[in-house]
């Protein structure tokens, strides 16, 4: 597979122009667009070769159906001689009421599997969605899938003392509210977490007119818009000292690249020390900035590959 570090790098002229006009007009139809994002991205991903890397499949870290992790690691790995590697887990996006892991058997895998290929040993978790775990039922779900990798990543070649969660859209937002919630039930905090990196993530709670995905917002945080404020991760920003990556795409879903820059802006006031990196994808939209992981594009994933390299050290 031809590897380019240039957006859509790896698309064809008239696949990279189609993405290009379907951006310009995203957020008219994030359904349609999502969808050609993902025809279009999941050939590459599944034509990728992922020879060498190990995949058990549908482990339970709670007794809900949907409470569900792939772990994706080398065999060298179990070895006690190797060194441990830094663990990846993803929590995929979907609105708060769809989404899964493996939406067709490449888009999501193609995440955690392009984590696998740079050393990480790599989880692919699934979680209840608003209609049977409203708010803050999704938080509790990354720290019951955090709880379940710290007790037994090590088997996998994994060093639970090198945990980072990657959360996409309504994955970030959980993401963010277990680790900056002070309501939520056993927080995170950066003793259990060495970095968050929250994509394209829904980090304020709104039911605004043009908020496309408003009903899903509703079916999570619940009606009393009132309460908004105090269940969005952004009121809570600096309760949890964690190192921290946001990006955002171009072409985003309304208001979410907004929210992410005023995350980062807001995580970078004292008190907190922690580092704190803002990536914006140019080109890219809501679905392609994780979809084109492993598809030969070498974009967003080298800037959180450094991210991770670096979150141990002091910030001067």
């Amino acid at each position: 597979m031809n590897h380019s570090s240039q957006p859509f790098g790896t698309l064809s002229a008239e696949q990279q122009a189609q993405l290009d006009a379907a951006g310009a007009i995203w957020t008219t139809d994030i359904n349609a667009y999502r969808d050609l994002v993902v025809k279009t991205y999941s050939p590459l991903v599944l034509q990728a070769d992922n020879g060498g890397i190990d995949r058990e499949r549908d482990v339970h870290y709670g007794d809900a159906e949907r409470q569900r992790l792939d772990v994706y690691s080398r065999a060298a790995w179990r070895n006690a001689a190797e060194q441990p590697r830094d663990v990846l887990m993803f929590f995929h996006g979907g609105a708060f009421i769809r989404g899964n892991k493996s939406a067709n058997g490449a888009i999501y895998d193609n995440v955690t599997y392009w984590f696998a290929h740079q050393s990480c040993v790599a989880v692919n978790v699934e979680y209840r969605l608003a209609h049977d775990a409203p708010y803050p039922g999704g938080a509790d779900d990354v720290i019951a899938a955090v709880r379940w990798v710290q007790q037994h990543i090590a088997a996998f070649g994994g060093n639970p003392s090198r945990i980072f969660l990657m959360g996409h859209s309504a994955g970030g937002s959980h993401v963010a509210s277990a680790l900056f919630d002070p309501t939520v039930n056993d927080r995170l905090t950066e003793r259990d977490i060495a970095g968050a990196m929250l994509i394209s993530a829904r980090l304020t709670a709104d039911v605004l007119p043009d908020n496309p995905n408003a009903n899903g917002v509703r079916a999570y945080f619940g009606e009393d818009e009132s309460l908004y404020a105090v269940r969005s991760p952004s009121s809570h920003v600096q309760s949890c000292n964690v190192p921290l990556l946001v990006a955002v795409a171009e072409h985003e879903n309304t208001h979410l690249d907004r929210y992410g820059q005023e995350f980062f802006e807001a995580a970078k006031q004292p008190p907190r020390t922690a580092l704190t990196r803002f990536v914006a994808l140019p080109r890219h939209n809501h679905t392609s900035i994780v979809a084109h992981f492993n598809s030969g594009e070498d974009t967003l994933g080298p800037e959180l590959i450094a991210f991770m390299r670096d979150a141990h050290k002091p910030t001067l």
